[in-house]
């Protein structure tokens, strides 16, 4: 790595007084415990000798005596005792290897906050200097709130903009629940989907980002009533439904804008007055409209259906909101409303008699004995042998004596279990297919609130149905027919709003038929008008829409959009005794429609409205349009529908994008959107899922803020987990944060989370990772402080078109930008934001700081001071920083206004509308073959600085020669031999010529086969001290490898990684026996025996 870019001068205008900066210790954090091995002296570390006399008058500057090199040694280490000591004593030590996530002890930075009295919308005061280190709070301050009174993200201003192409790009953002709170799928989504608004916002296109809320039918409802119970000990049912309601939108009024305050923080750059909620007046014609439409298209019927029903929220649930848990077998589950623990996985054997047949029955197995009292049939395979001899037999139900049919079945399996399955219509969805089969009608024993109704009989009634499991058993065993209980694994569906166990009850529903639409949104897929990327997700879309089943719409709540049908009272369809059940967008228009159903006029007819509410997947599937003013024909909707491009999380691929695709066609004629890119779920460093269970919950806002350990633990306890999954949890945090989070700022997350690719699999995130990222942001603020330094206030740029790089070098940096910008159009095209993370991060890091503001950094010293540097500096700050912008918005403006304007052009606002560098306008500076060439200065600087690492030259600057058997290499060298000496961190270089020898005392190093690299040691290095260090180095490095090459070579990738090790190893040895040698040549022989060249078998090809 290069040295650190920074000046000591103040920055910005001269005279200007610095704005209030407020430095504040990170109280929260801790210092994190060192390792020990971060005090131990290094075991063959030498300071360059400062007594010995210099061989030739072109050698750095000699150095003052001091003490004697081993006196020096003693003195360091007594040094790096006392600080281990005084480190221990303060607390800040710990074991050698650290149990955190952080590969390296991080310490609190200080916190420098930006104190300038500045109104809400008002331009932040970049007039004074900028703090001495990067700071999130201070750099993240002011500058959105001015975006949005500008008007940077509405399309109206964009289309104004100088370099507008008069193309759009509309987005939605998937919106999140008004209850929820960030959490960091949120922040993935707000990363990808931001990058790419502001990049066509900054290449002229027309950009509308929707954004929007949804109003969460159940869990909005939840978390009102358990406010009611909470503060007023009331209960929903206790009020009327417009009481109730009226308390929700008072929670939505004051509770429900966090989410977006959230968006905002993540620099979310959304047109915030084309807001929408989804129980807003215009969301709310836009579901009746669309539910009136498909019920005209018959595409949505009301029947009596199986559905999920959750009873402790007494509603029917989504597939989406019922979580699988698989259970290995026993488990005991504490259950919302239930007295008892409740245990699962078990199978229980129940005997049900043959009728007739005293000593013959049929054992029945069942993780479900709660459910007996409502067996209506016994099913074995048709094939099964071991039944043959009792179909068309009757059994004996054990509970209550009534007979039942042995049926015969397909469906069955004969291998699992005893074969023999009982059959339960009302509670089971493969029993309820079965038994429609077989014309078994079905026996409801479960009721909303999940008590035993009438039919279980007077002993069961009104019992808790896990009560009743117990006492089922109970009779069971007086009877003489529990046949035994065995452990079993199975997978148990939860309410994943309640926690409650799923039950599946028979209810009257409306359902929308999905089939027609489904080989729609299939066919799409397959033509390729739809295209979902990464591709390999058509597979399971093709497969949901090939077995798609009909989705049922009904929610038992009082939150949501309550359905727009009518019950016609006292009236039956004609010919049958079902409800008559009319649709309409309003009262008068259903009435109209049950008269001239029923044909009885309107006046006299009594309609009562249906009390459910719509699922809340219906209104956000039609989210793209509802949004856009639809069913009203807007501009909005004729200018931005369909949108052009729909990313989102694919864990929504089928529930959400899938059901987009489906009504939106139907809708409107039109697919909502052409293209879907799906990030992947976000899980923890060890590729686990995120769960609050195991305490790896990452919340965006302790990553921004920072949060201390006591805080997370704080929060852990505070939600709803017991007290065994809490103390794993704890655990598990103050292993991972014993000293909390640090703050990262908003910046360095979302630069984290582009930077991993949505082409894989799972994002395993760490903390670690942001806080590099953190340090990527502070090399850049230290890159502008110096550049800015060098700049001053005189400082006039020239247009870019104009500028013509003075050196090879600045040739190279601009070619290097050229570059940069080409990968990150090609990132943004392809929406591959890793490609853009990648090509920023390599020019930033590798290419400006480490190589081009260390090598220019003597040439700014010279008076008088070249004229190329500082123009190809500003260039390489505006344009660096405006392919930054997108995903660094707010560093980036924060530094972009601190930089001159330019002459005669009419000043760009800000970097957010500011123009995107294209490839193409940079092209002229491209050079490939200059790269080429400087990647070989760059590879001798590498080997200039392992050679000083060898002999431990740390701070000499040792005199360097090149010699290459290649005349052209020479001329290759000769253009860049300051550049090399500065990054070399070597004083003067010169060229050898071919032939001739190097001068006695130089170490050499092989570059390439052509070249080689001589470097003075003669006068820098003791040679008797240095010796025994070097033969203790390679004695470790050689037992390292012969263990190595002792171990029998393991298969696959791990030998491949050994022998790597193994190259590694013997490269070394090599490296530190050519090092010995000169040495040793320096001591047996002195420099009046003339120049020597290095022997053969000390040579490394």
């Amino acid at each position: 790595m290069g040295g650190k870019v920074g000046l000591r001068g103040a920055v910005g205008s001269a005279g200007a007084s610095c704005p209030k900066q407020i430095l504040v210790p990170f109280q929260p954090l801790l210092m994190p415990h060192l390792p020990l091995a971060s005090f131990r002296p290094p075991l063959w570390g030498l300071r360059p000798s400062r007594g010995l006399p210099r061989s030739h008058p072109l050698s750095t500057q000699s150095e003052p005596h001091g003490f004697p090199i081993s006196r020096r040694n003693r003195e360091a280490k007594k040094k790096r005792l006392r600080e281990k000591q005084a480190a221990l004593q303060a607390g800040i030590a710990g074991k050698s290897k650290s149990p955190t996530e952080f590969n390296k002890a991080w310490s609190p930075k200080e916190v420098v906050l930006y104190e300038i009295p500045t109104k809400p919308g008002e331009k932040k005061d970049v007039s004074g200097c900028l703090p001495p280190a990067y700071s999130p709070r201070y750099v993240e301050a002011a500058w959105y709130q001015w975006w949005v009174q500008e008007g940077f993200f509405k399309p109206e201003y964009q289309a104004q903009l100088p370099q507008a192409t008069g193309e759009t790009f509309s987005m939605c953002i998937p919106p999140p629940n008004v209850t929820g709170s960030l959490h960091i799928g949120h922040a993935l989504t707000v990363a990808i989907q931001d990058a790419l608004v502001r990049w066509h916002r900054m290449r002229g296109d027309r950009v509308l980002w929707v954004p929007g809320s949804d109003h969460a039918g159940i869990a909005t409802q939840a978390v009102v009533e358990k406010q009611l119970w909470k503060e007023r000990g009331v209960r929903r049912h206790e009020l009327s439904r417009e009481d109730f309601l009226r308390e929700v939108w008072q929670w939505k009024e004051a509770k429900g804008g966090e989410i977006c305050e959230q968006l905002r923080a993540l620099g979310a750059s959304l047109d915030w007055d084309r807001e929408c909620f989804t129980m807003d007046a215009g969301s709310s014609a836009a579901v009746t409209e669309a539910f009136v439409r498909l019920y005209e298209a018959g595409l949505l019927y009301r029947n009596r259906q199986l559905v999920n029903w959750s009873c402790a929220l007494r509603s029917a649930i989504s597939d989406i909101e019922v979580e699988s848990r698989p259970l290995p077998g026993r488990t005991e589950l504490r259950l919302p409303g239930c007295p008892i623990s409740v245990c699962f996985g078990l199978l229980v054997s129940v005997a049900f008699p043959v009728d007739g047949e005293p000593d013959a029955e049929v054992v029945v197995g069942t993780t479900r004995p709660e459910t007996l009292p409502g067996d209506v049939a016994v099913a074995v395979h048709p094939d099964d042998s071991r039944y043959t001899h009792l179909h068309g037999r009757q059994l004996r139900h054990p509970l209550t004596g009534q007979l039942l049919p042995l049926i015969t079945d397909s469906a069955v399996e004969p291998h699992v279990g005893t074969g023999a399955v009982k059959v339960t219509p009302a509670h089971s969805p493969v029993d309820a297919e079965m038994g429609a089969r077989h014309g078994l009608s079905p026996l409801n024993v479960i009721a909303e609130d999940g008590t035993m109704t009438s039919l279980c009989g007077d002993w069961l009634q009104g019992l808790h149905r896990f009560v009743a499991r117990e006492k089922i058993m109970s009779a069971l065993r007086e009877r003489g027919l529990f046949r035994g209980l065995q452990n079993h694994p199975m997978v148990l569906p939860i309410c994943s709003r309640s926690g409650d166990v799923v039950e599946y009850l028979l209810k009257s529903q409306w359902s929308v038929r999905c089939r027609e639409m489904g080989e729609r949104a299939a066919q799409a897929v397959e033509s390729g008008a739809l295209e979902l990327s990464p591709a390999f997700h058509q597979k399971s879309w093709q497969h949901w829409f090939a077995h798609i089943g009909d989705w049922c719409v009904s929610r038992q709540l009082w939150w949501g959009h309550q359905i727009p049908a009518y019950l016609v009272v006292e009236e039956h369809v004609q010919g049958d005794r079902e409800d008559c059940w009319v649709v309409g967008r309003s009262e008068a228009e259903a009435r109209e429609v049950a008269a001239e159903l029923t044909g009885r006029p309107g006046a006299q007819l009594v309609l009562e409205r249906d009390p459910d509410v719509l699922d809340t997947w219906f209104s956000s599937a039609l989210f793209p349009f509802s949004a856009l003013g639809w069913p009203r024909e807007t501009l909005d909707l004729a200018r931005f529908y369909p949108l052009s491009l729909l990313e989102t999380g694919s864990d929504l691929l089928l529930f959400w994008v899938g059901r987009m695709v489906m009504l939106g066609t139907q809708l409107t004629g039109q697919l909502p959107f052409s293209k879907v890119l799906l990030h992947p779920m976000v899980r923890d460093r060890q590729g686990r899922k995120m769960s609050k269970s195991l305490g790896n919950v990452l919340d965006p806002r302790d990553i921004i803020c920072g949060v201390g350990l006591q805080v997370l633990q704080e929060k852990l306890r505070s939600g709803n987990l017991d007290p065994a999954e809490l103390a794993i949890a704890a655990a598990a945090q103050t292993k991972d944060f014993p000293h909390g989070i640090p703050e990262c700022g908003t910046d360095a997350l979302r630069f984290t989370l582009c930077s991993h690719g949505v082409l894989g699999g799972d994002l395993h995130l760490s903390v670690s990772e942001v806080q590099s990222c953190r340090h990527f942001c502070n090399k850049i603020w230290n890159a502008l402080r110096f550049i800015l330094g060098v700049l001053g206030e005189q400082f006039v740029p020239q247009p870019a078109e104009e500028l013509s790089p003075s050196s090879p070098l600045d040739a190279w940096i601009l070619s290097r930008l050229a570059l940069a910008a080409r990968e990150c159009e090609r990132g943004f095209l392809a929406r591959e934001l890793s490609l853009v993370t990648h090509a920023l991060h390599h020019f930033w890091l590798h290419n400006l700081c480490d190589v081009y503001l260390e090598a220019v950094k003597p040439q700014l010293r010279h008076a008088p001071r070249a004229l190329g540097p500082p123009q190809v500096l500003f260039l390489c700050a505006d344009l660096g920083l405006r392919l930054l912008a997108p995903l660094m918005p707010f560093l980036a403006e924060e530094l972009w206004q601190r930089l001159p304007p330019r002459p005669g052009c009419s000043p760009t606002p800000s970097v957010s509308v500011a123009p995107y560098p294209s490839a193409r306008s940079l092209e002229h500076w491209r050079q490939p073959e200059l790269e080429r060439r400087f990647s070989r200065v760059q590879e001798a600087a590498q080997a200039l600085r392992a050679l000083r690492a060898t002999y431990q030259l740390t701070k000499a600057r040792p005199r360097v020669l090149l010699q290459s058997s290649e005349p052209g290499e020479q001329d290759l060298f000769e253009a860049f031999l300051e550049p090399l000496g500065t990054l070399g961190h070597c004083g003067a270089v010169g060229l050898l010529p071919p032939g001739a020898v190097a001068p006695f005392g130089w170490a050499q190093a092989p570059l390439s086969d052509t070249v080689q690299v001589y470097m003075e040691l003669q006068g820098l290095v003791e040679p008797q001290t240095h010796l025994p260090l070097l033969a203790a180095r390679r004695h470790k490095l050689q037992k390292q490898l012969d263990g190595l090459i002792a171990r029998t070579p393991p298969e696959g990738e791990a030998e491949t990684q050994r022998q790597q090790k193994l190259s590694s190893l013997q490269l070394e040895l090599s490296k530190l026996d050519r090092a010995a040698w000169h040495l040793q040549q320096l001591m047996d022989e002195s420099p009046a025996l003339g120049a020597r060249s290095v022997p053969e078998d000390k040579q490394i090809g």
